[in-house]
């Protein structure tokens, strides 16, 4: 529980910074040249922050300390509160992931094979667009695709022969 009671401290305090700021998280990507989302995950605690990136994120918020710099350094706790489905924003993306996941799955193995998107080499941002007047929300997902791999005992690490002592 304290990992989570400090995430939430350092994640709270993150974000009195970016609100102090008074940019979007818009701005922050732009000065920084990070994905608006990535910016987000980096002050939510849900992304490490490297080494090359911290004085460009510090440029773009000078309010960050010493002490969160080094905290948003550390490996992550990736985690989410189960609760937050039914925040409506939240359960409308879910829901059209899953209206559209069959027909999505459907493409990606048609156009690139039997495999999956990866969530690790990973980009995704938001966009507001107009049309016809109307503002659209585009959310970019960017993974790289990860074949499924054919399980052949020739292959496994556990299963190689091994010399005779």
């Amino acid at each position: 529980m304290a990992e989570s009671s400090n995430k939430a401290s350092v994640v709270g305090r993150l974000q009195a910074v970016k609100q102090s700021s008074g940019k979007s998280y818009n701005q922050i990507s732009q000065e920084t040249g990070l994905t608006n989302v990535y910016v987000s995950q980096l002050l939510r605690r849900q992304a490490q922050l490297k080494s090359d990136t911290a004085r460009i994120l510090r440029a773009a918020l000078p309010e960050l300390t010493e002490e969160l710099m080094s905290e948003m350094m550390k490996p992550p706790f990736r985690s989410y509160d189960p609760n937050i489905i039914q925040e409506p924003a939240i359960y409308r993306l879910n829901e059209a992931v899953m209206h559209f996941g069959e027909s999505i799955k459907e493409i990606i193995n048609e156009e690139f094979g039997d495999g999956i998107m990866s969530a690790i080499d990973f980009y995704c941002s938001v966009d507001k667009v107009q049309v016809d007047g109307k503002d659209r929300v585009v959310v970019t997902f960017d993974g790289k695709f990860l074949p499924h791999t054919e399980q052949k005992l020739e292959h496994m690490a556990s299963c190689v022969p091994r010399p005779m002592d």
